[in-house]
């Protein structure tokens, strides 16, 4: 009568899901399903449906019950998709350092195309110190803006000097809000994680696609466990030997170049705000962020729109040109009404805050800073970046980047941040890369 019972229930599963063949039983734990055989690679629909259909049932013991599994396709409509055939995960970084890996997943697949989706488990992590992971805490807006949206310039020692007081006490907030995470979320230490995390998901090889500073980490993790590499794709790499100055020299200019590529795109349109030559509609957009150093422009949103803000709304929109139509409305409006409210919302929208709020909704920007300054530090050659260091690197980023080189140029980056990454956390890299100088926080959008 046991072995009638269970047959009943099983039909019953089968019909309604066709999914375990396993009763519902109060404290019962049923004996593991014995193995069953597996399709060959590239099986077509028709292989996959007559073994479906001639598979045999392997009955074992549930407690009262006798229970079986059987095997389905995962989709009827087309039964080749056969998960065995997978190639295992797939880790997903978009970059920053400080972006969420989560948040990427979430639209992944609307451009990765479906073989890939077929071939992989997509796998979206927040690095320590981001996002949903323990993250990086260095207070409300109100202070977050005093050290990212008030505009300060370094032009002389004295500005160095106050801005090596001011990394450190915004260092010492982010220590007591975050405590010793803080010391703690390098590189080393993120790439670290992803082997665990390769490990925990079963997989004897990481597989693993990096945008921007993710290419970094991937870059690290093989450095690391070169043996537990599979299938990395690094796009947009970073060149880990490069010390971080050329790397805001290059990026600098690619902005720069970003902005010379709309500008002939905006010339060609008869709604152009600008008026050519080009030379002439380049230093036209400059005015718009210099102008604003000194009266910032009013908004409709929380704030003013200073330098500092109108150059982030700016270079957010040249990451692709999709977004170009965004700065020409931003400075059509600056320029017919002398208000800034579309460069405010683009500003705000990529330090990620609210503009009519005032608060972070994410903590992406010091996550950025926080990485950046351990990476950087933790290379530091022992030589004070000093205001002829300073002046030096701001001739040359501005020869590089005339519009937004003085941006680039003018924050100081680390001088001052009091920790850095663990001697044992310190990737091999050339002793003469620097650690004085940080990027500005331009992180994936």
């Amino acid at each position: 009568m046991t072995r009638r019972l269970a047959a009943l229930a099983a039909a019953s599963a089968l019909l309604l899901g066709a999914c375990s063949l396993l009763p519902h039983t109060a404290d019962v734990t049923a004996e593991p399903a014995p193995e069953t055989p597996s399709l060959p690679a590239g099986a077509s629909s028709q292989e996959v449906l007559d073994f479906v259909y001639g598979q045999s049932i392997a009955w074992r013991d549930c407690g009262e019950l006798d229970c079986a599994s059987v095997e389905v396709p995962l989709d009827w409509t087309d039964p080749a998709q056969n998960p065995k055939q997978r190639v295992g995960s797939l880790l997903i970084n978009p970059g920053g350092p400080g972006a969420s890996g989560i948040d990427l997943v979430q639209s992944f697949g609307s451009y990765a195309g479906q073989k890939v989706l077929n071939s992989y488990d997509v796998i979206g992590f927040d690095p320590r110190g981001v996002g949903a992971s323990n993250g990086v805490d260095c207070g409300d807006g109100s202070a977050l803006d005093a050290y990212y949206v008030r505009d300060f310039l370094v032009t002389t020692e004295a500005d160095l000097n106050t801005l090596r007081t001011k990394n450190a006490d915004f260092a010492a907030h982010c220590r007591e809000l975050t405590g010793p995470l803080l010391e703690n979320v390098d590189t080393v230490s993120a790439a670290r994680d992803m082997d665990v995390i390769r490990a925990v998901l079963g997989d004897p090889q990481l597989n693993y696609l990096g945008f921007s500073y993710g290419t970094q980490l991937g870059a690290t993790y093989a450095e690391l466990y070169p043996e537990n590499v599979g299938r990395v794709v690094l796009d947009g790499a970073v060149d880990v030997l490069m010390p971080s100055e050329q790397q805001s020299l290059v990026q600098a200019a690619g902005f720069e170049n970003a902005l010379g590529n709309f500008i002939t795109w905006c010339l060609d349109r008869d709604d152009c705000p600008l008026t050519g030559p080009e030379e002439n509609a380049r230093q036209q957009i400059a005015r718009l962020a210099t102008d604003a150093l000194t009266t910032p422009y009013a908004s409709a949103g929380d704030t003013a729109v200073n330098g500092n803000l109108m150059v982030y709304g700016i270079v957010v929109t040249l990451y692709a040109e999709e977004n170009w139509d965004f700065l020409r409305q931003a400075i059509d409006e600056t320029m017919t009404s002398g208000t800034a409210t579309m460069f405010g919302f683009l500003g705000n929208f990529y330090l990620d805050r609210n503009d009519e709020t005032g608060a972070y909704n994410t903590n992406s920007t010091v996550a950025f800073t926080a990485i950046s300054c351990l990476d950087g530090l933790a290379l530091d050659d022992g030589e004070v970046w000093d205001i002829a260091k300073q002046q030096d690197f701001a001739a040359q980023v501005e020869a590089a980047s005339p519009t937004f080189g003085w941006w680039f140029s003018g924050s100081g980056g680390c001088d001052g941040w009091p920790y850095a990454a663990h001697p044992r956390q310190r990737q091999d890299r050339r002793a003469d890369a620097g650690g004085g100088y940080h990027q500005r926080p331009c992180h994936a959008v």
